[in-house]
């Protein structure tokens, strides 16, 4: 609004200013011009009545003094002479212009007859009778003091030229007035043009825009307002952009953390937090369909407390199957607890490892303790002479000898896959014809399958070349057709089907025996994990369940993925695949 800018109200303040001022100056003029030209009409009245009283002294004849006076006087100028109380005389003049005043009324007007009276002069601003018109009036006595001189004018010529001056006053302020605001106009537009300016600059630096600069124009108090806003201006614009680069990177540190991080403030409001931590609050509100990040019930006052009590907190919260550790610190700010830091961590991985690792201490000290004890008790029949024949001894022997290798086997196994787990495996690679590579690992289980009758089908191009590690593809091809051929009934089927899809050797491994149970396919490439623990329990059939472990890891270090599918009664099929590249 125009009215409310800055420019209009100094404009507004020196016009009105300036006309306070002319307007006072005009009606002083006014009054000193209406006063002067009054007290200016009375003096020449005064000098032509005395004039008048001289000619009427100096010449005897009537006639002659008569005509002298007329030339002596100004017109619109009216003169009574009386020579005595009842001999008077008037000039000619136009009562258009001044009335006629009856002689008697000079006689019968106490003030006016003061002349007769003390032989005074007398000035008077009076009215004339029946008439609304004003005339200044001057007397004065005769030389002989025997009669008085009245010399009389109307107002109007006074208020002529009066009214002449008025307008020239008036005239004159006037083009003061239309100067005056051209100038205040002028001023107050250069002096408010850099506070314009300023407050633009203002506007773009509450948006966040620092680039502007106000310009320099004059070196007055101004101008070093706008050096001054300018140096502000380069303040702000550095600390801003300090604050931003760190407001940034806690912003970069607190998204990159692994742990989860909140920050709540003496009204448990949450005031920061990233995304594990909204991922933990996700879990445990997980039936509020909302998803607020709000803090559950319990956590809030856990919360409370370690603001109230300003000491540490730690606590275990299990959601969604997940174990988190809540670690929970006061934030004093000027001494004072202001709210309160909590550090999520999540430990479902530790706790598994470590579940792992007690399951894997119980599976091998449980796979070691049947050959450890079948051992121990042959042996002890061999001491005890309890077999004695060479025969029986042999027999005790050989059971002894084979559940040392199984043994032997158990350790290399967790060896390898110790070493695996490690990341120390080492692939040789090498370009390999897959069709005879194949054919010759299959060639070892050729025995079994005549005792089993169990039919073989294969599938294999005959030109297919890959690059691969031959020595540890062969460890997982023979763990697994070991496998099939383990859990394959008597006339049943092997099927061995190799082919290449997308620059991938797909290796299927497929058996129509009784197949995995569903719920156990997710955990058959864990360590010692078995799925039919009946069947294991058949001495010919018994696996260490490190096999289909390492195979993983093999087939992982060539950058390809194993995976099984299988349906109870109908049979399962692995399948491993090598990338190209």
């Amino acid at each position: 609004m125009l009215w409310r800018s800055v420019v209009f109200k100094l404009w507004l303040t020196i016009i009105l200013l300036v006309a306070f001022v002319l307007m006072i100056l005009t009606v002083l003029l006014l009054e000193f011009f209406e006063n002067y030209y009054v007290e200016e009409a009375e003096k020449n009245l005064m000098n032509q009545a005395e004039n008048v009283s001289v000619v009427i002294d100096e010449h005897e004849e009537k006639t002659l003094t008569m005509d002298t006076i007329d030339q002596l006087l100004a017109p619109q100028t009216r003169v009574t002479v009386f020579f005595n109380e009842h001999q008077y005389w008037q000039n000619e003049f136009d009562e258009a212009q001044i009335p006629a005043i009856e002689p008697s009324w000079f006689v019968g007007n106490d003030q006016i007859n003061e002349v007769f009276n003390s032989q005074q002069p007398v000035k008077k601003i009076t009215d004339i009778p029946n008439s609304n018109s004003e005339i200044i009036i001057v007397g004065v006595p005769t030389v002989d003091e025997q009669g008085a001189i009245y010399i009389y004018q109307s107002l109007d010529v006074v208020a002529e030229t009066t009214t002449k001056a008025t307008r020239l006053i008036l005239l004159a302020a006037t083009i003061a007035i239309i100067l005056t605001t051209i100038f205040a106009f002028f001023l107050s537009s250069r002096i408010t043009a850099p506070l314009i300016k300023m407050r633009k600059v203002a506007g773009e630096l509450s948006r966040g825009e620092f680039q502007t600069k106000v310009p320099v124009l004059t070196h007055d108090e101004i101008g070093e307002l706008a050096i001054s806003f300018n140096r502000m201006r380069r303040q702000l614009n550095y600390h801003i952009t300090a604050l931003n680069q760190e407001k940034s990177q806690l912003s970069s540190i607190l998204k990159s953390m692994a742990d989860g991080v909140i920050t709540v403030n003496n009204q448990l409001g949450v005031m920061l937090i990233n995304p594990p931590a909204e991922q933990f609050l996700a879990q445990l509100n997980f039936e509020d369909i909302d998803h607020d990040f709000s803090l559950p019930l319990d956590l809030r006052d856990d919360f409370k407390y370690v603001i109230e009590n300003e000491e540490e907190f730690t606590k275990e919260v299990v959601a969604q199957g997940r174990n988190f550790v809540l670690v929970l610190t006061p934030l004093y700010i000027e001494g004072k607890a202001r709210g309160a830091v909590g550090i999520i961590r999540d430990m479902t991985e530790e706790r598994q490892l470590d579940k792992l690792r007690k399951d894997f201490l119980a599976n091998v000290s449980h796979e070691l303790r049947t050959p450890i004890s079948m051992m121990q008790g042959y042996s002890e029949a061999i001491v005890d002479d309890i077999a004695e024949s060479k025969e029986e001894k042999q027999e005790l022997a050989r059971i002894i000898y084979d559940e040392s290798l199984r043994m032997g086997r158990l350790v290399n196994e967790l060896l390898d896959l110790a070493r695996m787990e490690a990341g120390h495996i080492s692939i040789q690679k090498e370009p390999v014809s897959v069709k005879p590579y194949v054919e010759r690992i299959i060639k070892k289980f050729h025995t079994i399958m005549e005792e089993q009758n169990i039919k073989l089908e294969k599938k294999i191009p005959i030109d297919l070349t890959y690059s691969f590690d031959p020595d540890r593809i062969e460890q997982v091809l023979t763990n697994l057709i070991d496998n099939a051929l383990r859990h394959t009934p008597k006339d049943g089927k092997l099927s061995v089907i190799i082919e290449e899809v997308n620059q991938e050797m797909f290796v299927h491994i497929q058996d129509n025996g009784s197949g995995i149970p569903e719920e156990d396919l997710p955990f058959i490439f864990e360590r010692f994990y078995k799925s039919d623990k009946a069947r294991t329990r058949n001495g010919k059939k018994k696996g260490t369940g490190l096999g289909l472990s390492i195979a993983k890891h093999i087939v992982e270090a060539h950058g390809g993925t194993i995976y099984a599918k299988s349906k109870e009664s109908e049979g399962t099929t692995f399948i491993f695949t090598i990338p190209l590249k």
